[in-house]
């Protein structure tokens, strides 16, 4: 399975790209996490970009038959996440991704190249 939620991972990967998000981070968490396989972490540039991101991301996996297990409630300004199961998606502000800092938080992860 966990090869299924790499691929579906760079799929959120490049769906992010598509919109215009920054710093995308794909990070291979199965050594870091007991709850996910793979994590994207990718910042948005303001609260509208914010929701298109969630959107975009939320139909492109959708399309690569991932269903949506659930989304953060109530939704912040700065931070959204999306679980997806073995892949959870963390869409972030600037300010919020400085703040928490998740890559330290998976120190050991492999981080994934997902250009093509």
């Amino acid at each position: 399975m966990a090869r299924v939620f790499k691929s579906v991972a760079l799929a959120a990967a490049r769906a992010a790209q598509d919109k215009k998000a920054e710093e995308i981070v794909v990070l291979d968490a199965r050594k870091t996490s007991p709850v996910v396989d793979y994590l994207v972490i990718v910042t948005a540039l303001s609260r509208p970009h914010l929701q298109a991101l969630e959107h975009k991301i939320e139909e492109s996996l959708l399309a690569e038959g991932l269903r949506l297990h659930r989304r953060s409630r109530p939704q912040s300004d700065s931070w959204l996440v999306l679980d997806f199961g073995g892949l959870m998606v963390h869409i972030m502000t600037a300010p919020a991704r400085e703040l928490y800092c998740l890559e330290r938080l998976h120190v050991g992860a492999k981080e994934i190249s997902w250009r093509k």
